[in-house]
C-alpha cells in the first residue's frame, strides 16, 4: 500500500504495554551481533550464546538492534538456537533489572556510545603569548586584507 497504510499507524500503544516475564523455556538475552536474514548472535543470561531467529510477527514491526533486549524460546532440540519472541525498549530493561530478572552487571542500550566523555574543553600545551613569538612566514596572498 501507499500512503493511507502510513496515515493509519499510531504507534503509542507499544509504550504502555504489560511487562512480559521469561517463563519456562524461555531466557532474557542480550544481542551480540546482527547476522541479516532475520537471524542474530544473541548472548543469554544463562551463559550460553546463541543463534537466534526472529519470527515472523516482529521481523518488519519490531527493530531490533545490537545491544538489545531480547527475550528468546529456547529450542528443546537445538541448545545452541533460540526464537526471538519479545525485544524490551530501554525502560522495560531496566525494570527488569531492578526485578531482579536481569544480572546487575547488564549493560542496558541507551543509546549513550560515548558515555563518560563530557569533556567540552580542549586543553593546549601552550600559551597565546608564545604563539605571538613564533617566526612564522606568512605568504603575501594572506596578508592581503579581505
Amino acid at each position: 500500500g501507499g500512503k493511507n497504510r502510513r496515515r493509519g499507524k499510531n504507534d503509542n500503544e507499544a509504550s504502555k504495554r504489560e511487562l512480559v516475564f521469561k517463563e519456562e523455556g524461555q531466557e532474557y538475552a542480550q544481542v551480540t551481533k546482527m547476522l541479516g536474514n532475520g537471524r542474530l548472535e544473541a548472548q543469554c543470561f544463562d551463559g550460553v550464546k546463541r543463534l537466534a531467529h526472529i519470527r515472523g510477527a516482529l521481523r518488519k514491526k519490531v527493530w531490533i538492534n545490537q545491544g538489545d533486549i531480547i527475550l528468546v524460546s529456547l529450542r528443546e532440540y537445538q541448545d545452541d538456537k533460540a526464537d526471538v519472541i519479545q525485544r524490551y525498549n530501554p525502560d522495560e530493561a531496566r525494570q527488569l533489572k531492578t526485578y531482579g530478572q536481569l544480572p546487575d552487571n547488564t549493560k542496558v542500550n541507551e543509546n549513550d556510545t560515548f558515555a563518560g566523555e563530557e569533556d567540552d574543553e580542549v586543553d593546549f600545551e601552550y600559551e597565546i603569548d608564545d604563539v605571538s613569538s613564533w617566526n612564522i612566514d606568512v605568504p603575501a596572498l594572506c596578508l592581503i586584507p579581505a
